[in-house]
């Protein structure tokens, strides 16, 4: 409980430092960053309080660490350091929500701590055991795999949109070609690594579960969708129709 109480209260505390920066600078891009620290920062209090072989709890903090750390950095650069308009979907909230902006994006950004919380659980769970054995090894092969797919998407991706040539245009770039979210999927199959090297004890399905539920039905590929059909357009209608919109596929052949 007391572990929790500090979870929560440090978590608040940066998520209005972050709050406070984006009500000077109008982009509210930090509150993606901000969660994956909380993440890491549970799995590491987890791993220095929490149950089982201390090489299992050292590993899974580790990876969780290195998996925020490359994805906050990169959240960070493209979104704000880059000097790119606010992201598409908060751009939008912020449209909508007009003058009550403010409190509401305070809530969006509080609201994060729970969230990370619910995150942390399959992390403590896979800590759980004796020393790393086979399981281990297949989870750290999937989290190897899942962020170097990651990482290859977000770089293709930050490729195409360097090049002016390409703007308003639709990425088919690398895994692009393949799938209109390959960062999502890479992301959804880093939290099976956690599954594996749980052994599958039940909370470990929390994450995927719940990464598969905020990609398709809360925070990611509906949003990004509607802002993608807003700036393609036809081109992005398109790409719907011949390329998957989760797990990489050979593309479809459409007729014109």
């Amino acid at each position: 409980m007391t572990a929790l109480i500090l979870f929560s209260a440090a978590g608040l505390l940066l998520q209005l430092l972050l709050w406070a920066v984006q009500l000077r600078t109008r982009n509210a891009s930090t509150v993606d960053a901000g969660w994956t620290v909380l993440v890491a920062g549970g799995a590491a209090g987890a791993a220095f309080v929490g149950d089982g072989d201390l090489a299992r709890r050292l590993l899974v903090a580790g990876l969780a660490a290195i998996w925020a750390l490359r994805l906050g950095v990169y959240l960070v650069r493209d979104r704000v350091l880059a000097g790119r308009p606010e992201d598409g979907r908060y751009r939008a909230l912020r449209e909508r929500w007009g003058a009550a902006a403010g409190r509401r994006f305070l809530v969006l950004y509080a609201a994060q701590v729970p969230v990370a919380a619910l995150f942390v659980i399959p992390l403590v769970a896979a800590m759980r055991g004796g020393p790393p054995d086979a399981w281990t090894a297949a989870g750290a092969a999937v989290w190897l795999a899942a962020i170097l797919g990651e990482g290859i998407a977000d770089r293709q991706l930050a490729r195409f949109r360097a090049d002016p040539a390409n703007r308003g245009g639709v990425c088919r770039a690398g895994l692009w070609r393949f799938s209109r979210h390959p960062n999502y999927f890479f992301e959804w199959l880093h939290w099976w690594a956690y599954v594996l090297i749980g052994h599958a004890r039940p909370l470990t399905f929390l994450g995927p579960a719940a990464m598969l539920l905020f990609l398709f039905r809360l925070t990611g590929i509906p949003y990004t969708e509607r802002q993608a059909l807003r700036s393609r357009g036809d081109a992005y209608r398109a790409y719907q129709r011949s390329t998957s919109a989760f797990i990489p596929w050979r593309p479809r052949r459409v007729e014109r």
